[in-house]
């Protein structure tokens, strides 16, 4: 039986899945080592890098809370200064406004100013226009007066004096006949200057 090799039966069922003792002894040892490896040596690494990276993440998110904080800050005051400069706006628009109904008040005062003078100098041109006319009608209805109660009379009115004497009777009388039609002239006038 030299060359003969005996063989064990082979497992079957269930026991083709369950390890012989010996390898499981030898995948204890093996895991304990790199299970040592790793706590020992591995593990502090990483808490080491997963430390520094929750420590930057914090610090990013404080740093994000900070900017935000800051941000809504200067938001807040230029919300303040939006206001102020709103108030300002409709400060200066009110001013604007009244300076503008001021100045609307003052042209109007100055335009009726300016007609009421220009009225009054028509006024005044009227009256100066009205009395020449008068001397001159005046002047005019004695000289033709003189002339006909010349002619009429037959006399000579060439002496000045009484020429004057009866011109002023006449134009006294005609006066007095014609105060209304005079009234009634000035009150034309007066009309066509309005």
């Amino acid at each position: 039986m030299e060359g003969q090799i005996l063989a064990a039966d082979p497992p079957s069922g269930i026991e083709v899945f369950i390890p012989a003792d010996y390898d499981i002894i030898w995948s204890l040892v093996v895991s304990g080592v790199i299970a040592f490896f790793f706590i020992k040596y591995l593990m502090p690494k990483m808490t080491a890098i997963l430390d520094e990276r929750t420590a930057k993440i914090e610090g990013g998110l404080e740093h994000a809370a900070k900017v935000q904080a800051e941000a809504d800050a200067a938001k807040a005051t230029q919300e303040a200064e939006l206001v102020a400069a709103r108030q300002e706006a409709a400060r200066i628009r009110e001013g604007a406004n009244g300076d503008g109904a001021q100045i609307v008040a003052e042209a109007r005062s100055k335009a009726q100013a300016e007609a009421q003078r220009i009225l009054e100098a028509a006024q005044r041109q009227i009256d100066a226009e009205r009395t020449a006319a008068v001397v001159s009608l005046r002047t005019d209805i004695g000289s033709l007066a003189t002339e006909l109660a010349g002619r009429i009379v037959g006399e000579s009115l060439s002496d000045d004096a009484r020429q004057s004497r009866i011109i002023d009777r006449f134009l006294d009388e005609l006066d007095a006949s014609s105060g209304e039609a005079v009234a009634t002239v000035s009150s034309a006038t007066d009309t066509l200057e309005k």
